[in-house]
């Protein structure tokens, strides 16, 4: 792989309208490149590559100067430029109406000082590690199972990880299902499918490999030994719009949300309290664990669990600004709906 950076390298030049000069970001993104195992698809691409990083390089060091409440930094994905990161991410969230409907709404409370000041669902045992969807648009299936593994233990006091390849390889349209594995899919459709499948597989029985083969693969679904108690009886949405409702099923358990995340800023996030303009094109699946009020900026957040991994942004989580003026939430997240299952 390095002769192929040599070759590169010697015949690349980085625009002149980045802050350093060419060594200056042939150095950081070589020791990148060695850290990520990300190999080029030829000596254009990685020329491209370059570019991108330096790009990115110029961005977090000028945002990180400009004294804002979060942080940017490198990870996995400082190599791709803003329409590849929109592509990347726009295959991950299916939005057409559910197939089957929420029974129940749950509302906003008529006394929001009834709620907890903060909360978060993993000093509490409801959340498992930060786990990698990688080259694959299941965050659906990453997001659902999550709110199951927090439901489960809620119920029964245990932490189970549960199978996001189940979804990926048996919810899908070749086997019945509606969603559409690494090409997108629907928590609300997912928690469905869970009932009707009459269970879901333990993560240790059923890992997970789409991340890799970047596609599903066959439907263990009668070999894998499916738990009948995680499938849900049905599932809630959360009133539209409302930081008070979504707070109050917070206070319930972990819940799915969606948001847009094909902005740089997301990209390339690190820690501290995201405010950055992001907007409500709702494109990911992802599993709001928690709110509370950051210490230093005075601001209120929302505590995201991400699947890309936990060297993406803040140990794989991301803080959302909560209590913006966008009646959608900060990055859409109020107006999935959010959704969470009802354990039987």
């Amino acid at each position: 792989m390095i002769y192929n950076f040599v070759v590169a390298l010697s015949v690349i030049a980085v625009a002149m309208a980045n802050i350093h000069d060419r060594a200056y970001y042939e150095e950081k993104f070589f020791n990148w490149v060695q850290e990520h195992g990300v190999e080029a698809q030829s000596g254009s691409h990685f020329v491209q590559m370059l570019q991108n990083f330096a790009d990115n390089d110029d961005l977090i060091e000028t945002h990180n100067a400009s004294n804002q409440p979060f942080q940017l930094g490198h990870n996995k994905f400082s190599h791709m430029g803003r329409a590849e990161w929109k592509e990347y991410i726009s295959k991950g969230l299916l939005r057409p109406a559910p197939e089957e409907g929420p029974a129940y709404i749950h509302q906003a409370p008529a006394d929001v000082s009834t709620l907890a000041s903060s909360i978060d669902w993993r000093t509490k045992g409801a959340v498992s590690g930060v786990k990698d969807q990688g080259q694959c648009g299941s965050c659906w299936a990453f997001s659902t199972v999550g709110a199951l593994e927090g439901a489960y233990q809620i119920k029964h006091g245990k932490l189970n990880t549960y199978a996001e390849q189940h979804f990926v390889d048996c919810d899908n349209r070749s086997n019945g299902g509606k969603d559409m594995a690494c090409n997108g899919g629907l928590m609300d459709n997912a928690f469905s499918w869970a009932k009707k499948n009459g269970g879901v597989c333990y993560e240790s029985s059923y890992p997970y490999t789409s991340g890799t083969t970047k596609k599903a693969g066959t439907c263990k679904d009668s070999t894998c030994g499916k738990q009948a108690d995680i499938a849900p009886a049905s599932y809630t949405d959360v009133t539209k719009n409302s930081d008070s409702a979504l707070m109050s099923a917070l206070n319930k358990q972990p819940v799915s949300v969606a948001i847009e995340a094909d902005q740089a800023a997301f990209q390339l996030y690190k820690s501290g309290v995201f405010t950055a303009a992001c907007g409500t094109n709702l494109d990911h699946g992802v599993l709001a664990v928690g709110y509370g009020t950051d210490s230093s900026s005075k601001l209120d957040y929302y505590i995201v669990k991400n699947s890309w991994g936990s060297s993406w942004g803040d140990k794989g989580y991301i803080y959302l600004q909560r209590g913006v003026s966008q009646k959608e939430g900060q990055c859409g997240i109020l107006s999935g709906p959010p959704s969470y299952p009802n354990l039987s």
